[in-house]
């Protein structure tokens, strides 16, 4: 039987357009991050998340960010070599009034630097919200 916090999580996980056979990449793991939802992940995939370090392409990066971290942009650039053509970075950001919170502003003004474009935004659990960046399309169809 499937708790109600699980079937949520579970739930979180296809919110995020995770699928089954997706290659999931987790960058910015420290222990402030949402375990349950990193399992859920982890089910809803079938493998394992890939750390940093990684170097195989990957469906869906997922990038804990604090405000504390450094650059989003570099950053941005920096992990984006192992995204495949139609991949999604979700930025996880802890929520309003949490440690580390990220201003929505700071990540908008990032992203076009970076050269992606933001696409929408969800409350991933208790403690973050997720921010959808992808490829601009007209990128997407001068590769």
């Amino acid at each position: 039987m499937v708790a109600a916090g699980d079937a949520e999580k579970t739930g979180v996980a296809e919110t995020l357009g995770i699928n089954p056979g997706m290659v999931v990449q987790e960058v910015g793991w420290d222990e402030d991050v949402d375990d349950d939802l990193r399992t859920a992940i982890e089910e809803r995939s079938g493998a394992e998340l890939l750390d940093e370090d990684a170097d195989e392409v990957v469906d869906v990066i997922l990038l804990w960010w604090r405000d504390d971290d450094g650059d989003l942009v570099d950053t941005l650039i920096n992990i984006r070599p192992p995204l495949a053509e139609d991949g999604v970075i979700w930025v996880l950001t802890p929520k309003t009034g949490r440690d580390g919170h990220v201003e929505p502003r700071d990540i908008a003004e990032a992203v076009p630097t970076a050269g992606l474009s933001q696409t929408s935004n969800v409350n991933v659990g208790d403690d973050w919200s997720g921010t959808r960046l992808v490829a601009p399309k007209s990128a997407k169809s001068r590769r």
